[in-house]
């Protein structure tokens, strides 16, 4: 399953945190890195501003 699906479905509330782990195959530590990587990605790329103004 993909992993931003699994974050997705986390942060919608459908599956718990512990869930959300377990399906990724990841502990604590590294599921709270992969969901501030998720976050950081949908963040990015920043909003374009137009030149001169």
């Amino acid at each position: 399953m993909d992993k931003s699906k699994v974050i997705a479905a986390y942060r919608r509330g459908f599956i718990t945190v512990r869930e959300c782990g377990q399906i990724l195959g990841v502990e604590e530590m590294q599921l709270k890195r992969l969901l501030q990587q998720e976050e950081n990605k949908q963040s990015y790329p920043p909003q374009s501003q137009p030149i001169g103004s």
